[in-house]
C-alpha cells in the first residue's frame, strides 16, 4: 500500500488508541534532556504532526531494555501521529517541539506511562519509571492537517461527499498501482463513512473529521 494511500487509511479509517496516562498524570512531569541538536532546527513537531522516530525503552529501577524500535518492522522507523494517544501519554509530551536530527533522552513518571497496573507483555512492572533514548528523522503534517482536507473537499464547502472520497481513493489507487478485488475500494469508502460520519448524513463535516481542531477549518 502507497503512502499516500496509508495516510489516508490512518487519518479517516483507523481510530487512534487511548491515551494511557492516569488520574493526576498533571501533578508530575516528563523530565527532558537534548542529546543532540542540528544547526538548524526546523520544523519543530507539534500535535497532530507525523512523526517518523526511532526509540529504545528502559527500566529506570535496573536500566534493562523493554523496547527497541530497530528491531521491529525491518529496522524502519515508526510512523506515528503525535499527541492523539499513539503512544503513551509520556512520550507524546517528550516528542513535542522535536525537530529532525534531534536527539532525545527523556524519563517518564508511572503516571505517564502505564501506571499502577504495568504491561505485562512489554516486560513492564507496576509503577514504573521509564527512560527512553529518542531519535527523530521526520516531521511531517499529519493525515488530518487542513491542506489534506482541502485536497479532498474539491468543492470547498467545508464537508466531504462519499463522491470527492471516492474519487481521492480512486487517485490513490491508481498512484500506489497495485492491483486490488474490484470490492476494496467499496469497502474501504463504507468503513469510512461508518466511522467518521457520526450524525449520519452522508457527509464528513470539517468538525468530524478535524480531530486537532485547526481553527482554519
Amino acid at each position: 500500500m502507497g503512502r499516500g494511500l496509508t495516510l489516508l487509511l490512518l487519518a479517516l479509517a483507523l481510530l487512534a488508541a487511548p491515551a494511557q496516562a492516569e488520574d493526576g498524570a498533571a501533578a508530575e512531569e516528563v523530565k527532558i534532556e537534548v542529546v543532540q541538536l542540528p544547526e538548524v532546527c526546523s520544523p519543530k513537531s507539534k500535535k497532530g504532526d507525523l512523526l517518523n522516530a526511532h526509540y529504545d525503552g528502559f527500566l529506570a529501577s535496573d536500566g534493562s531494555k523493554f523496547y527497541c524500535s530497530r528491531t521491529q518492522n525491518e529496522g524502519h522507523p515508526k510512523w506515528f501521529v503525535l499527541g492523539v494517544g499513539q503512544v503513551i501519554k509520556g512520550l507524546d509530551i517528550a516528542m513535542m517541539n522535536m525537530c529532525p536530527g534531534e536527539k532525545r533522552k527523556v524519563i517518564i513518571p508511572p503516571s505517564l506511562a502505564y501506571g499502577q497496573q504495568g504491561y505485562a507483555q512489554g516486560k513492564i512492572p507496576p509503577n514504573a519509571t521509564l527512560i527512553f533514548e529518542i531519535e527523530l528523522y521526520a516531521v511531517n503534517k499529519g493525515p488530518r492537517s487542513v491542506e489534506a482536507f482541502h485536497q479532498i473537499d474539491k468543492d470547498s464547502d467545508k464537508k466531504l461527499s462519499q463522491l470527492e472520497i471516492s474519487q481521492y481513493l480512486k487517485e490513490e489507487f491508481a498512484r500506489d498501482g497495485k492491483k486490488r478485488h474490484p470490492s476494496a475500494h467499496d469497502e474501504i469508502l463504507a468503513d469510512i463513512f461508518k466511522k467518521n460520519d457520526h450524525d449520519g448524513d452522508g457527509f464528513i463535516s470539517a468538525k468530524e473529521y478535524n480531530v486537532y481542531q485547526h481553527d482554519e477549518l
